[in-house]
């Protein structure tokens, strides 16, 4: 085969793949609890249902293709708050990374926006919690440390181990937002509290006031 088809193979590919997930958002959004099956699916995409299996795999893999393209659209939305962040940063110093906190209220704000698909992704999936693994965490690790390297974070802080405890947290608000136990803005402030005592307690002498002054605000309220 030549080199020119078979890149048209591997888009035409892409193309099944991307109006195969597309289907199932719909579905989803349509029915919330209704079953997701190949063959709905297929009927919806226009394809066969083989093509759903070879594409995606068994129901298991819908789920974790769903994630794989949150986690694509979150990348894709921290990759342009980082070309933009001249003024962005967590001390509002130029250099381009991401501020911990955009990172944080980004994913949340991903969640909610497309909050049926979300839930039952998280339901259904039984790996849900590695959606925050891939992009996410590896994110927030890197504004971290680039948070230390600028001085804000003292240097004996671990901080891929702070990022990953700060995770560990929004995980677990992140099922108490799918529950239905809180709402949209409480899920992101309950994610972005804490990241905040994380910061806190992390916090270099000179910069510790600033990173402990949203806890006292919301401790005052």
């Amino acid at each position: 085969m030549r080199p020119a088809e078979g890149g048209l193979r591997e888009r035409q590919k892409a193309q099944r793949r991307a109006r195969i997930l597309d289907a199932t958002r719909e579905l989803l959004r349509e029915n919330p609890e209704s079953v997701i099956s190949a063959e709905r699916i297929a009927r919806r995409a226009g394809v066969a249902p083989a093509t759903v299996y070879n594409l995606i795999g068994p129901r298991e893999k819908i789920w974790e293709a769903l994630a794989a393209g949150f986690t694509d659209r979150l990348e894709r939305r921290l990759a342009a708050s980082a070309r933009g962040a001249a003024g962005g940063t967590v001390d509002g110093t130029a250099g381009g990374a991401v501020d911990p906190r955009e990172v944080v209220v980004a994913t949340v704000r991903l969640f909610v926006s497309d909050p049926v698909v979300s839930r039952r992704m998280v339901r259904e999936w039984e790996a849900s919690g590695l959606v925050f693994r891939r992009s996410p965490l590896t994110q927030l690790r890197r504004a971290m440390a680039d948070a230390r390297d600028r001085g804000l974070l003292r240097a004996d802080v671990d901080t891929g181990a702070l990022a990953a405890a700060v995770a560990t947290s929004c995980v677990g608000v992140l099922h108490q937002w799918v529950a239905g136990l809180i709402d949209d803005d409480r899920f992101c402030a309950h994610a972005v509290f804490a990241l905040d005592v994380a910061l806190a307690a992390a916090a270099a002498a000179p910069h510790r006031d600033r990173f402990l002054a949203p806890l006292l605000v919301r401790g005052a309220a």
